[in-house]
């Protein structure tokens, strides 16, 4: 049996990866959302908020149960937010440490229990952290959403090495998804040139049917799931 644990399958590229890995029979997903939308025999809900440390942690090993016989077993850490779009000097302090709760502190959290969880298995195991291009380059407006991807990156070159000198076999990647028709398009979207330089290039983006769907990428990360061969622990979707 491949199980896997997702966050964020509510909705977007986490979703579309659930529903997609449900397709075959000898796959179990524990879903870790807020929400839940997907209704199936073999899809598990872990309701959580990553948004809320404190919680979270006091309730990370309940998230990470005892297995029957695995043959894989994968992490995929998708859940991100954009947070405010905003030039440094008008956003609200608060909006960092939600960024960085979300999009860092929690994957680490998840990652380290994870790995302390499982590291007695024997079979594969996959760590998949989503993360941007913007954690790449600097994009106005974005420096919360920029800096939390580019810490993604760096956590998951870290623990790769760390996994490489151990010897252990698991496989850790962070990956770019490109840009995909998600509930984070639809807001960077709605704010204004002033905040945000380059927002005509996302509004011809939708106009143009140039978006990929969460269905395209959940995809290609299947692929790279079933054949973890890349050695770049940095990639894109485009590089699969």
């Amino acid at each position: 049996m491949t199980y896997y644990f997702i966050t964020g399958t509510s909705k977007g590229i986490g979703k579309a990866i659930a529903e997609e890995a449900l397709q075959a029979d000898n796959t179990i997903i524990y879903g870790i959302s807020r929400s839940r939308s997907i209704t199936h025999e073999r899809y598990y809900h872990q309701p959580a908020d990553l948004s809320d440390i404190t919680a979270l942690r006091n309730n990370l090993h309940k998230l990470f149960p005892v297995l029957e016989d695995p043959e894989k077993i994968v992490l995929i850490n998708n859940a991100g937010v954009l947070g405010e779009v905003d030039y440094l000097g008008s956003q609200t302090t608060d909006n960092f440490e939600f960024v960085f709760d979300v999009n860092v502190i929690a994957p680490a959290m998840l990652m380290n229990t994870f790995i302390s969880a499982y590291h007695e298995q024997t079979c594969p195991k996959t760590i998949i952290n989503i993360s941007s291009g913007a954690g790449q380059r600097p994009v106005d407006g974005w420096s919360a959403y920029c800096a939390s991807k580019a810490a993604l990156d760096m956590l998951s070159l870290t623990c790769q090495k760390e996994q490489d000198i151990l010897k252990s076999g698991i496989k850790v990647y962070s990956l770019s998804p490109g840009v995909v028709d998600t509930h984070m398009q639809a807001q960077i979207r709605q704010v204004s040139q002033e905040q945000f330089s380059e927002l005509n290039k996302f509004l011809d983006l939708k106009k143009n049917s140039s978006l990929q769907t969460p269905a395209q990428v959940s995809q290609k990360i299947l692929k790279l799931i079933a054949n973890p061969t890349f050695q770049p622990v940095v990639l894109s979707v485009r590089d699969l």
